[in-house]
């Protein structure tokens, strides 16, 4: 079998070492799973969601967050509507703005830019989100060891965007400077904060370089040092982490920062073909999500328009890529709330219309699912198979020699009992590398698993279709060689 290699699309066709179309797949070890497109989980709030987050209360109830460019919603499990739990007036994001959410024990905490102070919701106790009283108004939050941490805020009238503010210590209602370890620390030098991740020590992403803040008590409080300053993340809505990694885009490609340095996971391989596609006037739309159950951060992004058509798939586990192609608002992680019979009825017209099955965990609760946002609805990943595409790289027989191809054999693995998997195949053949490429009409593959096509010439490229697999590993061939050209 030829097994699938990755996907490179960076490469020039020809003896590529892996494929140059992986679309609508995953990567995985044995070759590329099948992808499903977005199923509706929610009721749609007002405009497209700009923020979703999941919290789970000391009470044991998973509540399910969201935010549109005025207000910020609770999933309601009894009829999966999306409740207005904005303060009175609502909001007004910015065109740029999203909101950012941290959980500080049973508080959900928000911020969405320079126009509001922070937001604070209490599981179990409040209604409403409120003011969270003496706070800055802040584009960016994490939890860092025992403090709430902001970035680029607003506070006195004056915005500082290279500032970060923290509460104090374990208290995420202190926010008095020089009370209690609450402090503040500016950077000045390499631009606007575009970041914050939390964890055991900080890591503050700025437009032109990362800067590490570590706790070490008073009357200090944090340490901040510069551990990158030969590139930056001049791109808010790309920042993710997996434990202490941290991933991002910057101004050449995507990163990985291990606390330390940054090294490329995008170089040769997808960076150019992604900035070459890449909408940057509607950089503003770029979202990301993390799927540690199958290794996988994904990156939401537009191509033509303001509204995002294009993922991008990493599995950081295998350092591989693939693509998705996708209509949607954004991508994002969460778990679910539980569901019963009678409630799952209302995520659709009826359980019958639902694009995701009743056998699915994502109804249990407390489920991690990936997710995003379409049509102002929350959405999971659990709908119908895509329909992928995967085209191996273009290679020659015999050097200098013309040969046909007569037949293919997939080698895919079922998704479930109930479908079986549609295949097809087209081969595109030329005499010189540089020639216009041209693929011959599909055929399907046969009751024998052999997919019959002819197809002459010296370069050779076959482009696979499939639709209702599982993975798809790879191919044989046969091939017949011609004569000297």
């Amino acid at each position: 079998m030829n097994r699938f290699g990755e996907w490179l699309p960076d490469q020039p066709p020809l003896e590529n070492p892996g494929v140059t179309l992986a679309t609508n797949v995953v990567p995985v070890a044995a070759g590329y799973k099948a992808m499903k497109t977005m199923a509706d989980y929610s009721g749609a709030a007002d405009a497209y969601l700009r923020g979703i987050f999941a919290a789970k209360g000391s009470n044991d109830t998973n509540n399910l967050f969201a935010g549109d460019a005025t207000k910020l919603y609770l999933l309601s499990a009894g009829d999966s509507s999306l409740a207005n739990k904005s303060k009175s007036g609502n909001y007004t994001l910015g065109t740029k703005d999203a909101w950012r959410f941290v959980q500080f024990g049973d508080r959900v905490i928000a911020a969405h830019g320079t126009d509001d102070i922070l937001q604070s919701y209490v599981i179990g106790t409040s209604s409403l989100f409120a003011d969270l009283s003496g706070t800055p108004a802040a584009r960016y939050i994490a939890v860092v060891r025992d403090f709430v941490v902001t970035g680029y805020v607003r506070y006195s009238s004056t915005t500082h965007p290279w500032r970060v503010y923290w509460s104090a210590i374990d208290d995420a209602t202190g926010w008095t400077i020089g009370t209690n370890q609450s402090d503040i620390q500016d950077i000045a030098d390499i631009g606007n904060i575009t970041g914050i991740v939390g964890g055991e020590y900080g890591v503050v992403l700025f437009e032109n370089g990362i800067v590490r803040m570590t706790y070490a008590g008073s009357p200090l409080i944090f340490q901040f040092d510069k551990v990158e300053t030969s590139r930056g993340c001049p791109y808010p809505g790309s920042v993710a982490n997996v434990g202490p990694f941290v991933f991002y885009l910057s101004q050449d490609g995507f990163y990985l920062f291990d606390g330390n340095s940054s090294r490329s996971i995008g170089s040769e391989k997808v960076d150019r073909t992604f900035f070459d596609e890449f909408d940057k006037a509607n950089a503003h739309r770029m979202t990301v999500g993390v799927d540690p159950r199958n290794k996988l951060i994904i990156w939401s992004y537009p191509t033509t328009s303001a509204t995002p058509n294009k993922i991008l798939v990493y599995n950081y586990l295998l350092e591989r890529w693939s693509s998705i192609e996708l209509e949607h608002d954004s991508v994002a992680s969460f778990f679910s709330p539980s569901y019963t019979l009678e409630n799952v009825d209302n995520v659709n017209s009826s359980i019958d219309a639902l694009d995701t099955s009743l056998d699915d965990p994502l109804w249990v609760g407390g489920e991690f699912f990936l997710g995003g946002s379409k049509d102002k609805k929350i959405q999971t990943f659990t709908g119908a198979t895509l329909t992928a595409t995967v085209q191996t790289a273009e290679f020659e027989n015999t050097a200098g020699q013309a040969s046909m191809v007569t037949q293919i054999q997939p080698y895919v693995t079922r998704d479930n009992d109930a479908t079986t998997p549609a295949i097809s195949a087209q081969v595109a053949s030329r005499a010189r590398p540089h020639d216009l490429q041209s693929f011959g009409t599909a055929s399907n593959v046969n009751a024998n698993n052999f997919i019959p096509l002819r197809s002459s010439g010296r370069f050779h490229q076959i482009k696979f279709s499939a639709s209702d697999f599982g993975t798809f590993q790879g191919f044989d061939m046969a091939i017949q060689a011609g004569g000297m050209r």
